[in-house]
């Protein structure tokens, strides 16, 4: 009778640790299989209601430039200014900063490999991760010659502030974010993270040790597998209100109610996104509650998205031609070629837009 308890126990032990091995090595695998893309918005607090995201090597892929750590913030700024007429850098919140940031913080757009900007009810962080060339030592070495307070661990917080910031401005004639006001430095992950808020910056740290599931999952693998260069990625909520009919005055309101109420049923999303492709086309990911919502909005959405833009001017016609629009279980993509020398995403990411409309 002992040994029967006995080898039941093992043969417990033994399910238990394979039971773990199989969680564990599905883990490690679902990580390995996410895009850039994926991983960087599940390093952010899960409270965040807007993400902006910037492929700063597709963009210098895009533009065929051959930026390096050895370039100067001149080059720097042309190459910002030619990323901006071609529409890729609207997400970015170190566009105006990047010059400064080449010749005084010995990085910036030109050896960044990619950037994400996060803004929740409480705060907001920026997220950038190097590329290889650049030297963190290097970089840590700046700040203090920059007049950044060094830590007291290599984890903490690096303690600039405004007068710090106005310095440098003076010092370089440039223009720097506020959001370089606080920095973290990240060695392993090869991160920084900066907040204009010293209290949120270690709520957005805490996050890159826990990657977690966000609501805008779904809608950031609808559009992940495009190698976006730029996309503007929101909560359920807060694309429900940033880009809202409501925005627009009372005759485009009621224009827009008209318009809706042809077009067919509309639901509140879940999560929405659009991005710009490695291929020059648009895509937008809106998610639902359900596959019957999705079903129904993608109808309804097609036909808004081909007729007047109303609250942005003209029709939505003016600005792209609608290539595809797709349900595929509770998510709607809408495919969009863009008219050439127009500002699509930097223009519809924010409201009012008709065709996003809750």
């Amino acid at each position: 009778m002992r040994m029967r308890i006995v080898v039941a126990a093992t043969a417990a032990a033994v399910l238990v640790v394979v039971a773990l091995a199989v969680v564990v090595g599905r883990d490690w695998w679902q990580e390995r299989e996410r895009t850039e893309l994926e991983r960087a918005v599940r390093l952010v607090p899960s409270d965040t209601e807007r993400y902006s995201w910037t492929d700063w090597t597709g963009v210098r892929r895009a533009l065929d430039t051959d930026l390096t750590v050895a370039s100067t913030g001149e080059e720097v700024r042309a190459f910002l200014a030619d990323g901006f007429e071609a529409d890729l850098t609207s997400t970015s919140a170190l566009v105006d900063s990047g010059p400064v940031l080449q010749d005084s913080f010995g990085w910036s757009p030109a050896t960044v490999d990619w950037e994400l900007f996060a803004q929740g009810e409480d705060g907001s962080a920026d997220l950038v991760h190097l590329s290889d060339s650049v030297d963190l030592d290097d970089v840590t070495d700046r700040l203090v010659d920059l007049g950044y307070e060094r830590p007291s661990s290599d984890d903490g917080i690096w303690a600039g502030g405004e007068q710090v910031l106005a310095q440098i401005e003076l010092s370089s004639g440039g223009t720097l974010t506020p959001t370089l006001q606080y920095v973290a430095v990240d060695a392993e992950q090869r991160l920084l993270a900066f907040s204009d808020n010293v209290e949120y910056l270690p709520t957005a740290l805490a996050a890159l040790g826990e990657p977690q599931g966000r609501t805008v999952d779904e809608v950031v693998a609808a559009v992940a597998d495009t190698s976006p260069v730029s996309a503007a990625i929101y909560s359920g909520d807060f694309a429900c209100r940033g880009l809202a009919m409501a925005q627009a005055d009372e005759d485009d309101q009621q224009l827009a109610r008209d318009l809706i109420a042809r077009a067919g049923p509309v639901n509140a999303m879940t999560g929405f996104a659009m991005v710009a492709e490695q291929s020059g086309h648009l895509r937008v990911a809106m998610s639902f509650e359900s596959d019957d919502q999705a079903e129904v909005n993608a109808d309804t959405r097609a036909v808004l998205a081909a007729g007047p833009a109303v609250g942005q001017g003209g029709d939505f016609a003016d600005r792209f031609e609608v290539l595809e629009v797709s349900s595929d279980g509770p998510v709607v993509t809408l495919e969009l070629d863009p008219v050439p020398d127009v500002y699509v995403l930097s223009d519809l990411s924010t409201g009012p837009l008709l065709f996003a409309t809750c």
